[in-house]
């Protein structure tokens, strides 16, 4: 038998007071709250090494994944960031004061503006994503390459239950 975790400890004394119930969802949703916790803890590590805050990597790594010229309008950063708009704008405000973003008339509607990553922005955000792709492969190294791209799909299938 494979070797127990504290979640075989606890589904394995709730069988025994209540084994009218099955523990089977808990076997499976513990385990993704434990290693949430775990990963939680390694991402705020890089993003402090990296010296950012995670909401500010959640606005500097959507701007860089759109690409050159890694701009992206206020209402795109909301729909990709999931915060209100008076969020968003304190946001990016406290960005531009760190020199990571800047604001930029927006040449197809002059009542419009684009938040624009700048070269400080780009560098810290890259820095982050180089550190984070590391500690989270090492999360993962218990399992091999089949393996993470099997959980991989799973929780793609669980996490698009959700969305529908």
């Amino acid at each position: 038998m494979n070797e127990a975790d504290e979640v075989d400890r606890i589904v394995g004394a709730w069988n025994t007071q209540r084994p009218d119930l099955d523990f089977s969802p808990l076997e499976v949703l513990s385990r993704m709250d434990r290693l949430s916790r775990h990963l939680d803890r390694a991402r705020r590590d890089v993003f402090r090494r990296s010296d950012i805050e995670p909401w500010e990597w959640d606005v500097l790594s959507a701007l860089r994944r759109a690409g050159a010229p890694f701009q992206l309008s206020p209402k795109q950063l909301l729909q990709q960031t999931l915060v209100s708009s008076g969020t968003m704008t304190n946001r990016i405000d406290r960005l531009v004061g760190r020199r990571f973003v800047r604001r930029e008339a927006d040449p197809g509607d002059r009542r419009s503006v684009l938040v624009t990553l700048t070269d400080d922005g780009r560098i810290r955000v890259d820095a982050a994503i180089t550190r984070l792709v590391d500690v989270e492969a090492e999360l993962l190294k218990a399992l091999s390459r089949s393996d993470r791209d099997r959980m991989a799909s799973l929780l793609r299938k669980l996490s698009l239950s959700f969305d529908s």
